[in-house]
């Protein structure tokens, strides 16, 4: 195990009883985790050197299907990319070669990244952008990071060690004290709370939501970008996400991980089965949050 010191001292493999900090604010992270939390910082720093100098050309491109493309999601891939390749697990990126089925299909394990999730709010500079990294196994996520580099708010999850946010000082990329998620004041004298795409408003969304007030009179929406919907959901600041429009695996896998080892579900909203990856069509299908 690792102990990532949290009061700013180095990266240290010792015990903790011996921490040259002689103090408890520490988070252990398995080594793999550590790996991707790291990928995700730099990733995120990378991306953060182009979103502040609007003068820098951003080679905004569109793909096939019509989707934004930016220097910044290139660059983003290229630090997970080389960080992930001397794991033992292939990669499947949004912006990397995806291999053709017959291969993936014989994948046990494998990387599935967005090296910039939001590149619509990231052209919109409205800070709501996200590096999402998970590991999936068998079809279901197990291990997930989403950083926030505008926020510099980081959040993780693996399976059956539970999910955690925590602020990151933007000097140094060290991290701040670690919370446990759901947050225990996230729930207290709210309403109920339903989260929606800012950019994706389905009419089915909209036709879920409304069903929802005839049991919630409180409802409240808030809208917010990228997967800091599903954050929102495993931080308890909100009870359900429902998305019934488009979204690709590498949308919700690291999303669905840390929701996963938060406690909450994230169902496909037609069967009511889980959402499962590394499938032949890479396409979500509508699901639910909860």
């Amino acid at each position: 195990e690792i102990l990532r010191c949290l009061v700013g001292s180095e990266m240290c493999i010792r015990d903790r009883d011996i921490c040259s900090k002689n103090c408890s604010l520490y988070v252990i992270f398995a080594p793999m985790l550590d790996t991707i939390i790291q990928a995700a910082l730099r990733a995120g720093k990378a991306i953060m050197d182009i979103y502040t100098h609007p003068d820098l050309d951003w080679q905004v491109e569109r793909k096939a299907d019509n989707s934004p493309l930016t220097l910044a999601d290139r660059k983003s891939h290229a630090v997970i990319a080389e960080a992930l390749e001397s794991s033992p697990y292939p990669l499947l990126s949004e912006e990397g070669a995806h291999l053709p089925y017959d291969e993936r299909k014989h994948w046990h394990s494998l990387w599935i990244v967005d090296p910039l999730d939001g590149t619509k709010e990231f052209l919109k500079k409205n800070d709501e952008f996200t590096v999402n990294i998970a590991l999936v196994t068998d079809g279901v996520p197990v291990m997930g990071v989403i950083y926030v580099p505008a926020k510099y708010r980081l959040f993780w999850g693996e399976k059956g060690q539970g999910a955690f946010t925590a602020e990151v000082d933007p000097e140094t990329l060290h991290i701040g004290q670690a919370e446990s998620l759901p947050l225990k004041e996230a729930q207290l004298n709210r309403p109920y709370r339903v989260v929606a795409s800012r950019s994706h408003l389905s009419p089915e969304t909209e036709t879920f939501i409304n069903d929802l007030r005839r049991h919630h009179a409180d409802l409240e929406l808030v809208s917010a970008g990228s997967s800091l919907k599903l954050c929102l959901v495993a931080e308890g600041k909100a009870d359900v996400y429902p998305r019934m429009a488009p979204t690709m695996e590498w949308d919700t896998a690291a999303g669905h991980a840390i929701a996963l080892a938060a406690g909450h579900e994230v169902l496909n909203a037609e069967t009511d089965l889980p959402l499962t990856y590394n499938k032949e069509d890479l396409h979500n299908p509508w699901f639910v949050v909860k």
